[in-house]
This record gives C-alpha cells, structure tokens and sequence, in this order.
C-alpha cells in the first residue's frame, strides 16, 4: 500500500464525517449538540491544514479536489453570503429577523409582563368596583359599547380600507414603542403600559356586561399576533435603550449602532405581522362565525412563534458557530 492509500485510508473517516455535520449546520444548526460544534470545528480546521499539507506534499489532483470540495462545502455552511435579491430576502426572513428576535427573548418577556400587568390590573380593579368603573364608563356608555360600538369598530369601513387603517395604526404604535427607547426605556414602558390598561378596561367593560366571551371572541382573531407584535417593538426599544444605560464592555457609541442595527431589523420583520393581522382584522374579525376566526387567530400565533424559535435558535447557533471558527482561526 502506497503512503497515498495510507492517507486516505486514515482520514477519508473524518472527512466524510465533515461533510456529515456540514450538511447538519446548512440544515438545522440548532441541533448540534455542543460536542457536535466542537467536532465540527476540529474536523473544519483539521481539513483546512490537510488540504495545503496535501497540495504540496502529495499533489494528487483528485485528493485536492476531494478536500477543496469538502472545505468550501464548510465554509461556506459557517459564512453565506447572499448574491442576489431574492436570496438576501430570504436571508431576512430565515435568519437576520428571527435571529434579531430570538436574541432579545429575555427582554419580550419584560415587555409581555409590562403591557399585560396592566391590562390584569385594571380589568380586575374594574370588575370588582362598580364605582371606578362607573367613573372609567358611565353606565349608558358601556352599554353602547358592548351591544354595539366595539363590534360595528370591525365593520365600520370596506375591509381592504379597514385594514389599512388598522396596519398604519399599528406601525405607528410599534415604531414609538421601538423608538422611545432612547428615553432610557422609560418611554417605552410608559407606550406598552398604556395599551395594556385600555385593554384591560374594554375586557373590565364587557366581564361586567356579562359579554366577555363576546370580547375574546372579536379581539382574540387578530390580537394574538398584533400584541405579540407590539410586545417584541417594546422589547427592541427596552433593547436598546439598555444598550444606553449598560453598554457592557463596548464603548456605548458603538453598542447603541450594534444594537439599532439589529433592533431596526426586529421592526422591519414585524411588518409583515402587522399586515397579517391587520387582513385578519379586516377581512376576518368582523365578517367569520367565532369559531372560526378565534381558531384562525389561534392557528396564525402558533406558527408565527414556531418560526421564530425555530429560526431564531438556527440563525444563534450559526452565528455561535462562526463566531468559534473566527476565534479558532485568528
């Protein structure tokens, strides 16, 4: 047996191993087990250092091309890049927007806690006191409001219009509660807080009516996801003004331009979720038995949180992985 065969035959293993694992990075990252990672790594970089010992010490050009192929094939599973439109805007939306949400996860569940604390508060302060509730909404109001206002609200104008007005309202709120952020996040707070408390009351005004299974009813369809929405804008802007507050060991020049960046990415996504809800609202909401527009509703949350944890974790543990390869290499 030549030294050639004795080569291939010792390392053939590893590098069908490496191509293994890089077709595990290009197709699900997340699911690398931390020694999988480290595998990886070491195969990568033991290949790397292979293909030039072997280009000068055997120049076999079928063993070159065997290891080009399966070095590139690595790369380029740890650093994609995107050559035309379509592919950075399906970069986008597979990895730069549910990675920037997924990255901020800890502070959605800040903003959850925010914006419907006191949405719980004032509807149970509301339903259990006839007299702030009478001061919040004279009697003759509320009437109006559960019998009529609130569900005529979902047919008050042509669908597509309707939809329209409701996608602007929504950017409008998102976009402030993003962008307040720069108030040392009180802004955003205040934002969030706010609409929860008005949501809080409707629910206060329909429980006390008797009618909450009406509320859920027309809210629940398009709420789910429009909240949601608003509740990651408000995690983008408590993102970032924390950023202001706690730079970590960036200069906060610096951390506040990494993390607008990344925040401004989270509102561009959202977008799309806000003309999802606001067709639902239009076009759903006012027009579908309950049943069926709450199970729509339902059915558009699941998904819309199934692909952000399951992009979100992909596009971290590809970023985790690049960034272990740079380190490694410098």
């Amino acid at each position: 047996m030549s030294d050639l065969d004795r080569y291939l035959q010792t390392n053939r293993p590893a590098w069908e191993r490496l191509a293994q694992l890089t077709t595990q990075v290009r197709s699900s990252p997340s699911s690398l087990r931390p020694a999988e990672v480290d595998e990886f790594l070491r195969l990568y970089q033991r290949a790397s250092s292979q293909l030039s010992f072997s280009r000068s010490y055997y120049a076999d050009p079928n063993l070159t091309a065997e290891l080009t192929t399966r070095v590139a094939s690595a790369h380029s599973a740890l650093y994609r890049r995107t050559g035309s439109p379509w592919a950075g805007f399906r970069n986008f939306f597979t990895a730069t927007f549910p990675g920037a949400v997924w990255h901020i996860r800890r502070l959605i569940a800040v903003a959850a806690f925010v914006t419907f604390a006191p949405a719980a508060v004032m509807a149970i302060w509301l339903s259990n006191s006839p007299r702030a509730l009478e001061v919040a909404s004279p009697d003759a109001a509320r009437a109006a409001y559960v019998e009529e206002e609130f569900e005529d609200y979902y047919s008050s104008a042509p669908a597509s219009e309707f939809a329209t007005s409701v996608l602007i309202n929504n950017i409008r709120v998102s976009f402030f509660a993003f962008a307040l952020g720069v108030t040392l996040c009180v802004g955003t707070a205040l934002i969030l807080a706010y609409n929860g408390a008005n949501v809080g009351v409707a629910l206060a005004v329909f429980v006390s009516a008797g009618q909450q299974t009406k509320f859920w009813g027309l809210i629940l369809p398009h709420g789910l996801l429009e909240l949601s929405a608003v509740v990651i804008a408000g995690a983008a802007g408590f993102r970032l003004g924390w950023t202001i507050i706690n730079p970590g060991d960036r200069k906060r020049g610096a951390a506040f331009t990494e993390e607008g960046r990344r925040s401004v990415s989270v509102i561009l996504g959202l977008m799309v979720a806000f003309i999802v809800a606001g067709l639902i609202e239009g076009f759903v909401t006012g027009s579908l038995p309950t049943p069926l527009r709450v199970s729509i509703g339902v059915v558009v949350e699941v998904a819309f949180v199934a692909y952000i944890v399951s992009f979100g974790r992909r596009s971290e543990a590809a970023d985790r992985l690049r960034l272990e390869v740079g380190l490694a290499q410098s």
